[in-house]
């Protein structure tokens, strides 16, 4: 393994990888040896200015990548590690508008999880071009995804579009963004698996389409270019006027989280199904040979490497509540996550209480944004305790249904699941997670996946590792197995099933 970079220095070579999300960001050092040897972390709150609507301030979100970043630059400093590139994992769907001049932000973030565009996608989803919208991107018609929300601030900021159309404006996903900021306005680029995700983007070639921009109203003049996910620098540009953190370094990799921590998972290769828990829950796995998913399943772009021709293409499920739902239990018992996991244990083991937790509806695999949040199968002796393993509980059963879809896409039962994220620390959720499916939970060696992910993709591009480097270094997982019969299993999905039924009003 050799160590490259724009000025490398004496002393162990390191990846800083920092992972954007909902939440919070977190940064990593990962040296060539694959050992993390520094973390830092920011936490990040969320505003709700209307009812379904969820914003986030881009200034505060970017105080807390520089944070991060300036924080590991001076860890590395103390131990003597040179950081020879950075990589960028980042929450996906989410949109703001900014300048393309200053990089000055002219919207709040519209999250992913922001509701104001259902009635567009309702009357989009039923009318011709819903069609044209899903057979185009491979996603359904919701305003989970960035189209609606970016049409939606443009016809605010830029109602006849005069100023998007001189490429006065510039409208994008966090990814692009950030790109802006940390090279000083250098690279004007979104990520290939990111800008997937728009729903602006065709499967097919990988590029912007030029129908669902003008169905979207959205000049292309006011998009970034689409760039391959690494490059060592070409594709993604250097730092420039960073917090802390040297200018000239190579940018050598971005990657949705997601799709992070499936190159974590997976190490680039077909055949791994992973499952991340967080503040929704995503479940992948790459698509080499082009298989149609089934409903409640997602065809997305991974990821594009300089290397190869094309992209790599993928099937995702995109699960709106996973840890949602501990925090609203944890909210509503008057305690925090932890408090939440504690409660649970406690709860009485003949008590089969279901949380739905369809706070917007619900995701995959149903995408049936009708239906509603249900507690189900309380009694006089429901508590506390049961609400809060039924909200633990709620996110193992969201997989365990949705995996069966995948087991039918890909021809029969997936032989494992691989799992990440901060939830699956919790051993018992684990442990039932592997109970519902039937089949081996494979729990990540580290909760930072996909941070990881992108960092091994950076060391790819960088030349610190190869491909077959990295299963190697891996921080080893934990394995849980099923030690239940499938009548217990069957008896325990039925009743999810018939909670799902009543939550969507449609039980007979």
């Amino acid at each position: 393994m050799s160590v490259v970079g724009r000025g490398a220095a004496v002393g162990r070579g390191a990846v800083l990888a920092l992972d954007q999300g909902t939440s919070g960001t977190k940064g990593l050092l990962v040296t060539e040896d694959g050992r993390v040897v520094a973390t830092a972390h920011r936490p990040l709150t969320q505003q709700y200015p209307q009812p379904g609507w969820v914003e986030q301030d881009p200034a505060v979100l970017w105080r807390s990548v520089t944070g991060v970043a300036e924080e590991l630059a001076a860890q590395a400093g103390t131990a003597g590690t040179h950081i020879v590139g950075l990589g960028l994992s980042l929450q996906r769907e989410a949109v703001l508008v900014w300048d393309p001049d200053t990089g000055a932000a002219l919207s709040p973030l519209v999250s992913w999880q922001d509701r104001r565009t259902a009635e567009r996608c309702a009357k989009l989803a039923a009318s011709a071009e819903g069609g044209l919208i899903s057979g185009r991107t491979g996603l359904p018609v919701d305003p989970m995804f960035s189209a609606t929300k970016a049409e939606w601030l443009l016809d605010r900021l830029d109602p006849n579009r005069e100023r998007s159309a001189a490429g006065r404006l510039r409208v994008g996903t966090v990814d692009a963004w950030l790109l802006h900021r940390l090279t000083g306005g250098a690279t004007d680029a979104t990520e290939t698996g990111c800008a997937s995700r728009t729903q602006l983007v065709r499967l097919a070639n990988a590029d912007w389409d030029p129908d669902l921009l003008d169905l979207f109203r959205i000049p292309r003049t006011a998009l970034p270019r689409i760039a391959a996910s690494d490059g060592a620098g070409q594709e993604l540009g250097h730092t420039r006027n960073v917090p802390g953190v040297a200018d000239g370094l190579p940018i050598a990799a971005v990657l949705g989280d997601s799709h992070a921590a499936l190159f974590a998972q997976s190490h680039g290769r077909p055949g791994v199904v992973k499952a991340t828990y967080g503040t929704g829950a995503s479940l992948m796995v790459l698509n080499p040979e082009g298989r149609r998913p089934a409903e409640g399943i997602a065809a997305t772009l991974a990821w594009r490497r300089t290397r190869d021709a094309g992209a790599a293409h993928a099937l995702e499920a995109n699960i709106a509540s996973a840890g949602t739902a501990i925090r609203w239990a944890a909210q509503l018992l008057g305690t925090d996550s932890a408090g939440i996991a504690a409660l649970a244990v406690d709860a009485r083991e003949a008590a089969e209480v279901y949380l739905v937790p369809a706070f917007s509806g619900l995701g995959a695999p149903y995408w049936d944004r009708g239906a509603r949040a249900l507690l189900v199968g309380m009694d006089f002796d429901t508590g506390p305790a049961e609400v809060a393993r039924a909200a633990v509980e709620s996110m193992a059963f969201q997989v365990a249904d949705t995996l069966s879809r995948f087991d039918t896409v890909l021809g029969g039962p997936v032989s494992e699941l691989r799992t990440d994220g901060g939830p699956t620390g919790n051993d018992r959720l684990m442990t039932l997670q592997a109970e519902l499916i039937g089949r081996p939970v494979l729990r990540a060696g580290r909760p930072e996946v996909s941070a990881l992910g992108v960092a091994y993709l950076a060391g790819t591009a960088l030349g610190i590792w190869d491909d077959a480097d990295l299963p190697a270094l891996t921080p080893q997982g934990t394995r849980f197995t099923s030690h239940e019969d499938d009548a217990w299993r069957d008896r325990r999905m039925a009743g999810w099933h018939d909670a799902v039924a009543c939550a969507r009003g449609k039980r007979t």
